[in-house]
Formats: structure tokens, C-alpha cells, sequence
């Protein structure tokens, strides 16, 4: 195998929501480059899954069954780590999780969990990995948000307000170091539209009408892309998608013509999907359905 392919050897690299989606494409190919992966999810079969997976490709990883909306889970998270490998140096908070609906039809329960998963679960994990790069003087945190983190998109009211509350995390972080003139340490900001995994078969549903990703959607494979990009060459802030860059385009330029566009779109996407009854899919409870990279979505729009 090519240098450049191996060019991860030996990094200990901490990855969330690994069952599935962006964090299963990422950890296979972060094993194939040669990290040492520490994989964290609720699906604890899933997890020792892909760890023999990615032990096969040679690479070395551990399993551990983790609820990153649970403080004392993100922290034996941070712990069996640094006990297994004697750093970090890579920590990517991938876990995230949705609910669809009218805000005041979607039960205050499902909010909560949305954005202890997609908000608190980023930062507990944020502040584990900081408190440890700052220890060993470097570590490179990635966030993974979304473009409704900087754009909002209707009927998506808690998963919104938890990715803009991821972005802002980030940046904040981001100032301190700079104002500390510390460059051995970058925090990196990754914002993808709509791709084709499981996080709408994951999502709760409240609309009334089957959970779908809006148009259009991409290769998650893009996304795993730039997210193993960034754990050697870290960049602020990347947005991925065509679409979910010209939008970021349109909104600074013009904020209150875009949100209306992204409100007709979205109300558009819900009404228009089939009649399907409530649901808390995988919110509240892990399921065994969407355990793979990707959804079927683009099979279906084909």
C-alpha cells in the first residue's frame, strides 16, 4: 500500500455514532489508512461488528458502547481511549439524531433527546478531547453539523437548533485558540446537505407523512471523504454538497430570501411524502433497522 494510504498510522482517532452512516464510512476508511480507532454508538453488536471490520483491514480499534447524551458515557468514552492508546489525537463527534414535525406537535421528550444527542453529545465530547490535546500540547477535533446549522430548515425545529448550537461550539473554541496563538490544535467545522444514510430511517416523526430527505441528496461517501481529509490537512469550516454551497452563498448575501426558499422546500418535501403514523424511530431506543453507510435513498430517486 502507497505511503500516502497509510498516512493515519498510529493516530488514535475517537469516532461517535460509528453504526452507522457517516461514522461507518469513515471509520472503514480511516482503518484502511492505518488508525487506531476507538468506535462509539448505542448498537453495541454493530459496534463489535465493525471493529473486527476494521481489525481485518489492519488496523487496530476497540468497541465501546457509548450514549453521547450521557455525560458518564462520553467520559469512560474519553478515558478507555487514552488508557488503551496514551493519547488522542484525532476526536470526531459524528453522533446526531433528528425528529420531524410541527415544533409543538413533536413531544418536549423527543426535543430534549435531539439535542442531548446532537448538541450536548458534541460537546461533552468537545471537552473531553480539548482538556486532552491541550494536555499533550495537539489534537485535531471535528465536528460534524450540517447546513441547517447556519440555514434553518422547517419542521427539523430541535435538529436545527442543535447543529446551529454545534457550529457556534465550534467557533468559539476556534476564537480561544487563536487568541492564544495555540495552531497545534484545530477544531474543524464539516456542514453537509441531505445524503443518502439512515439518519431519516433514525429520525422520530411527527408530520404525519414518511420522513424523506429533502433534494437533493448525495453520496454519503463525500462526507466520509472530507471527514478523513480533515484528520491529516484540518480546515476551519467546510460545507459539502453543490446545492448546500450555493445556499450558504445565498444566505449571506441574502438571509431573509433564503430561509423563505428553504421553508417553501421543506413544507414542500414533508406534505408531499406518503401518509405514514408517528413515530420515535430511534430516538428514544436504539433499532435494529439502518445499519449501514447508506439509506437507499438515491435507489429510490432512481
Amino acid at each position: 500500500m502507497a505511503d500516502q494510504e497509510r498516512d493515519l498510522a498510529g493516530k488514535a482517532i475517537v469516532l461517535t455514532g460509528a453504526s452507522s452512516g457517516f461514522g461507518k464510512g469513515a471509520a472503514r476508511k480511516l482503518a484502511s489508512r492505518g488508525a487506531s480507532l476507538v468506535l462509539a454508538a448505542r448498537r453495541d453488536e454493530l459496534l463489535e461488528e465493525l471493529r473486527s471490520e476494521c481489525e481485518a483491514a489492519g488496523a487496530e480499534a476497540i468497541a465501546v458502547p457509548t450514549d453521547v447524551s450521557d455525560q458518564g458515557d462520553v467520559e469512560k468514552l474519553a478515558e478507555e481511549a487514552v488508557s488503551r492508546f496514551g493519547r488522542v489525537d484525532v476526536w470526531i463527534n459524528n453522533a446526531g439524531a433528528g425528529a420531524v414535525g410541527r415544533f409543538d406537535e413533536i413531544p418536549l421528550e423527543d426535543h430534549e433527546q435531539v439535542i442531548g444527542t446532537t448538541l450536548m453529545g458534541a460537546l461533552y465530547g468537545s471537552w473531553y478531547a480539548m482538556r486532552q490535546f491541550r494536555e499533550q500540547g495537539a489534537g485535531i477535533l471535528i465536528n460534524v453539523a450540517s447546513i441547517a446549522g447556519k440555514i434553518p430548515h422547517a419542521y427539523y425545529s430541535s435538529y436545527v437548533a442543535a447543529k446551529h448550537g454545534v457550529v457556534g461550539l465550534s467557533s468559539v473554541i476556534r476564537q480561544e485558540l487563536e487568541e492564544e496563538d495555540i495552531e497545534s490544535i484545530r477544531v474543524c467545522t464539516v456542514m453537509p446537505g441531505a445524503h443518502d444514510t439512515p439518519f431519516f430511517q433514525h429520525a422520530a416523526n411527527y408530520s404525519g407523512h414518511e420522513s424523506v430527505p429533502p433534494p437533493p441528496v448525495y453520496d454519503p461517501e463525500k462526507v466520509v471523504n472530507v471527514i478523513v481529509r480533515l484528520a491529516t490537512d484540518p480546515e476551519d469550516e467546510v460545507v459539502v454538497g453543490r446545492v448546500p454551497k450555493v445556499m450558504a452563498f445565498s444566505h449571506r448575501m441574502a438571509p431573509g430570501m433564503t430561509e423563505k426558499m428553504m421553508g417553501k422546500e421543506a413544507h414542500k418535501t414533508v406534505r408531499e411524502a406518503p401518509p405514514e403514523s408517528p413515530t420515535d424511530g430511534s430516538l428514544q431506543e436504539p433499532q435494529p433497522v439502518g445499519a449501514e453507510v447508506r439509506g437507499g435513498w438515491k435507489e429510490r430517486e432512481g
